[in-house]
C-alpha cells in the first residue's frame, strides 16, 4: 500500500472507502467528490482513499476517474488534523490547513478549478446566485443539512436493505419530492414569469388550431417549462446551442399583476439552475433508483417531480461523460415521467411525517408581546437569580507592549477604540485558559475568525497544540497568514461544520460565540471531557434547533415554558453602551439567567460551571464568561444527581 509523501507538493484530498460483506465499497460522500472532481476535470488534487482495515483499491478502480492520482492508505497512517475530522478532507501543501466536510470540501473543489481556469463557467456556475449554494452550516440551515447530511445518511441506510419491499420511501427523499413541488422563487422573479406568460399564450394561441395531445397530464405549464425555464437553465450554463431568451415582452403582458403571472416550476434542485446541489444530490437518487428493482414501479409513483428532476439533470453537458467516468449508469430503468398525478397526502401517507417534521420546525414565532419582567418574577418565585462568581484575576493582562505585531489586534483593519476591548476580551480568556492548560495539553479555539484567540495561546502556551475551527474560509485563511508571519509551529486550522471536528481535546475556547454556536461549543467540551472557556453572544438569535430545546437544564423546563425563555434571551440583546442605564442592567440579568440555565445544564453531565464577567465589564456588551471543569471524584465523575443536588440545595 502506497504511503503519503512527506513533503507534498500539492494539496491531498482524503476520501472514505467502507465494508460491507467483507468487500470494499464507496460510501456516498466519497462518490460524491469524485463525481465532482470527473466533472471539474479537476486535477488539482492528490487523492487519498482512507481504509480502516488492510485492503486495497483495486476493485473499485471502475468508478475511479482514469485521470485521478490516487493512492491507498490506512486511517492510521492519516496526518493529526485530518485524524481529528471526518472524511472528506483536503489538507493543504503547508499541511496545517485542513478542510472538512462534503460541501466545505466540494466548494473548495469548484474554487481551485476556477482559480485554475477562469474560463470556466459552468463550474462557476455551480456556487449559485452570490456564490452561496451549500455554504450555510448544516447545523443552522435546514436545506443545507437536508442535502448534505439527511439524504445521503437515509440512502445509505436504505442501501443496507435494498430488497426491504415494505420499506417506506425515505422521509428526506419525500422531503426533496415536496420541494421540487413548490415554485421556484428567483431574485428576478417577475421579468422570468413574465416570459413565461407571453410563450404560454403564444402557445396556446398556435395549439387552438389543433386538438390538444388528451394523452398528456402535464398541461400547458409543464410545456412552457420544458421551454422557457429548460431554456433559461441551460443558457446559464453557457451551452452555445440554446438560444437566447427574448428581452422584452409586450405591453399586454407588463400590465399583467404580479398575482396573476404563472409560477416557475424546478428545473434543477434549487430552481432554475443546475447547482453543487445537483452535484451532491445525483449519486444519492441514482444509487437510491438502482436499489429499488422490482418494486420500482410502486416507489416512483410518489416520486413525479424527482423523476423529472433525474431526468433533466442528465441533460446538463458533462453529467454523462463524469457519471460514466465515475462507473454511474444514470440511463437505468424508470417509471415514466408524463401522465402522473400529483399525489395529496391521503394518497401518500408516508409523506405526512415530514409534513408534520417541517411544519413544526419552520413554523413562525408569535411576535412577543410584553417586557422580561413578568418572566424574571417568576423564577425569582422560584429561587432562581442570575448569580455571577467574581473574577478570579481581575487585573490580569497580557504583555501587549513586548508581543509580536502580528498578535496584537490594533495591527488588524479595527479601530484603535475597538483594538482596545479586544485586548481586554482576550485578556479574560487567556487568563482562564492558562489556568486550566497543563504541558501537552491540546486546546480548540471554535467559531476563530481571524485567529485573535487561538494565535495568542499558541504562542503564550508553547508547550500545548492550539487548532482553530473556523467555517468561513477567508477568515482562517487570514489567520493561518498571521501565524506563518509569527513562525507559529504548534498551531492548526481546520474549516469545517462543528460536527466535522471529532479529535480529542482538553479545552475548548471561544470568543463571542453566536446564538446556539454557544450550546454547540459547550455539547463538544463536554462529549470530549474538556474544559471550556466560552463568551457567548447573540442571545437574541437563540432558538429551538435540532440538536437543542430551550430552557436546557431541569429547573428552567420545571419553572419556564420555551417561548418564555424566548423573552429572556430577546431582552439579553439589549446590552448595548447607547441604552439606558435601567435598560442594560436587566439585559445583563437576562444574560446572567439564559447562561445559569446552560451552566446548570452543563453540571448534570458532572461539570462545575462558573458564570462571571469580563474585566472592564467595558470590554463588551457581550462581556459574560462561563468556565466549566469536569468534576472528578476518586477517579469517577460525579453523579448528574447527586451534583445538581448538592448546587441547587
Amino acid at each position: 500500500m502506497k504511503q503519503q509523501p512527506e513533503n507534498q507538493q500539492q494539496p491531498s484530498l482524503y476520501l472514505e472507502v467502507c465494508f460491507q460483506n467483507e468487500e470494499p465499497r464507496l460510501p456516498l460522500h466519497t462518490s460524491i467528490v469524485l463525481f465532482l472532481l470527473s466533472y471539474c476535470e479537476c486535477k488539482f488534487f492528490k487523492v487519498y482513499l482512507v481504509f480502516k482495515k488492510p485492503s486495497s483499491s483495486e476493485s473499485l478502480r471502475s468508478q475511479l476517474p482514469e485521470h485521478l492520482d490516487s493512492s491507498d492508505v490506512q486511517s492510521e497512517a492519516l496526518p493529526q488534523l485530518v485524524r481529528d475530522c471526518r472524511l472528506p478532507a483536503v489538507l493543504d501543501e503547508t499541511g496545517q490547513l485542513c478542510r472538512a466536510g462534503l460541501a466545505v470540501v466540494l466548494r473548495h473543489i469548484i474554487n481551485k478549478t476556477i482559480e485554475a481556469d477562469p474560463s470556466r463557467n459552468d463550474v462557476l456556475a455551480l456556487l449559485g446566485f452570490k456564490k452561496t449554494c451549500l455554504k450555510a452550516c448544516a447545523e443552522v440551515s435546514r436545506w443545507t443539512r437536508l442535502c448534505e447530511i439527511e439524504i445521503p445518511s437515509a440512502v445509505e441506510e436504505h442501501l443496507q436493505n435494498p430488497a426491504n419491499d415494505d420499506q417506506q420511501v425515505p422521509l428526506s427523499i419525500l422531503t426533496l419530492e415536496r420541494r421540487l413541488a413548490e415554485p421556484v422563487r428567483v431574485h428576478n422573479d417577475d421579468k422570468i414569469r413574465r416570459r413565461k406568460l407571453q410563450e404560454q399564450r403564444r402557445e396556446e394561441s398556435a395549439e387552438s388550431q389543433e386538438n390538444l395531445d388528451s394523452e398528456s397530464g402535464l398541461g400547458q405549464s409543464s410545456q412552457a417549462c420544458d421551454g422557457l425555464e429548460l431554456r433559461a437553465a441551460l443558457a446559464k450554463l453557457s451551452v452555445d446551442s440554446v438560444p437566447a431568451l427574448a428581452t422584452r415582452e409586450n405591453s399586454e403582458i407588463r400590465k399583467v399583476k404580479t398575482a396573476d403571472l404563472p409560477p416557475l416550476e424546478h428545473v434543477f434542485a434549487e430552481g432554475l439552475y443546475f447547482t453543487l446541489t445537483d452535484v451532491v444530490l445525483l449519486p444519492c437518487i441514482y444509487q437510491y433508483l438502482c436499489s429499488l428493482q422490482a418494486r420500482a414501479a410502486a416507489t416512483l409513483h410518489h416520486l413525479p417531480h424527482l423523476l423529472r428532476w433525474y431526468g433533466r439533470v442528465q441533460e446538463v453537458p458533462g453529467v454523462l461523460r463524469a457519471a460514466k467516468a465515475c462507473g454511474l449508469l444514470l440511463s437505468i430503468p424508470q417509471a415514466p415521467t408524463s401522465g402522473l398525478p400529483i399525489l395529496s397526502a391521503e394518497d401518500n401517507p408516508a409523506s405526512l411525517p415530514v409534513e408534520e417534521e417541517e411544519g413544526r420546525e419552520m413554523a413562525p414565532e408569535v411576535p412577543f408581546v410584553g417586557g422580561p419582567r413578568p418572566t424574571m418574577t417568576k423564577l425569582k418565585e422560584n429561587g432562581i437569580e442570575a448569580v455571577f462568581t467574581p473574577h478570579p484575576c481581575p487585573s490580569w493582562t497580557l504583555p501587549w507592549e513586548s508581543l509580536p505585531g502580528a498578535i496584537n489586534p490594533t495591527e488588524g483593519k479595527m479601530s484603535n477604540i475597538r483594538a482596545v476591548r479586544k485586548m481586554q476580551q482576550l485578556n479574560n480568556l487567556v487568563a482562564m485558559v492558562t489556568e486550566l492548560a497543563r504541558p501537552g495539553y491540546t486546546i480548540v479555539d471554535f467559531c476563530s475568525g481571524t485567529g485573535h484567540v487561538g494565535i495568542v495561546l499558541a504562542h503564550t502556551l508553547p508547550d500545548c497544540q492550539v487548532i482553530l475551527i473556523e467555517n468561513k474560509e477567508e477568515s482562517l485563511v487570514r489567520a493561518q497568514s498571521r501565524s506563518a508571519e509569527l513562525g507559529l509551529k504548534n498551531i492548526g486550522f481546520i474549516q469545517a461544520n462543528l460536527d466535522y471536528f471529532t479529535g480529542p481535546f482538553h479545552i475548548g475556547v471561544a470568543l463571542h460565540a453566536c446564538g446556539v454556536a454557544t450550546d454547540m461549543v459547550m455539547e463538544h467540551c463536554i462529549q470530549a471531557g474538556a474544559a471550556f472557556v466560552i463568551s457567548p453572544c447573540c442571545y437574541g438569535f437563540i432558538q429551538n434547533a435540532v440538536k437543542f430545546s430551550f430552557p436546557k437544564s431541569k429547573m428552567f423546563q420545571e419553572t419556564l415554558t420555551s417561548k418564555e425563555h424566548m423573552i429572556l434571551c430577546r431582552f439579553a440583546d439589549q446590552t448595548a453602551v447607547q441604552l439606558p442605564p435601567d435598560r442594560r442592567l436587566i439585559g445583563k440579568q437576562c444574560m446572567g439567567l439564559v447562561d445559569l440555565d446552560r451552566s446548570w445544564a452543563a453540571e448534570t453531565h458532572g461539570y462545575s460551571v462558573q458564570v462571571m464577567t469580563m474585566e472592564p465589564e467595558s470590554c463588551s456588551p457581550k462581556n459574560n464568561m462561563l468556565v466549566g471543569r469536569l468534576l472528578q471524584k476518586r477517579g469517577l465523575e460525579v453523579t448528574a444527581g447527586q451534583l445538581e443536588e448538592a448546587v441547587h440545595n
